[in-house]
């Protein structure tokens, strides 16, 4: 079941739900629209290679807006930061960002329970097009859970991407292979 938008301030306000920044007019009837943050992270190798761990530049997306190009795959963020200690987030794309051909995921718009960080975006592009940091680019929506949750997310000894960050995150997925 899809938490709607008086349930998901019920839920904020009995802290199960974080959003920071958090503005009521962003509020949908059963999700939230998050905005694309200021830096954006592309790797710095042509090839990358999923035992190691592969190097990617930050950069800031200038006042006048970026281009995006397609057969490059640009990491975003989002500038909210979100806490979810009861219920799994989903993010998807705004309808008007995939119109414009963007892609905000590649796989991965499930989060976990416990999960508490900004967002990551696997950014693609069908064909070049101007972003600005700012813009709405994908909304939040909250499914309730059944049954109790052993481990929270972001009580997981093994979980990657707990560290809180500003600044998109490269694949960990290095750390799944055994040394």
């Amino acid at each position: 079941m899809i938490l709607s938008d008086s349930a998901i301030l019920e839920e904020m306000k009995k802290g199960t739900i974080v959003i920071t920044p958090f503005h009521r007019r962003h509020l949908g009837s059963n999700s939230y629209d998050v905005h694309l943050g200021k830096y954006l992270a592309m790797y710095e190798d042509e090839i990358l290679d999923a035992k190691r761990h592969n190097a990617v530049r930050h950069f800031e997306i200038p006042k006048e807006g970026l281009i995006l190009v397609p057969s490059k795959l640009y990491l975003g963020v989002t500038e909210e930061y979100t806490e979810t200690h009861a219920h799994v987030p989903f993010l998807e794309g705004k309808s008007s960002i995939g119109r414009l051909g963007i892609d905000i995921h590649a796989t991965a718009g499930k989060g976990d329970v416990g999960f508490c960080n900004t967002w990551t975006l696997e950014i693609s592009v069908r064909q070049p097009v101007r972003v600005y940091a700012g813009m709405p680019i994908g909304q939040l929506i909250y499914f309730r859970v059944e049954g109790h949750i052993d481990v929270l997310y972001n009580k997981k000894k093994n979980a990657k991407y707990n560290k809180r960050t500003i600044r998109p995150v490269e694949s960990m997925m290095w750390k799944n292979f055994p040394k």
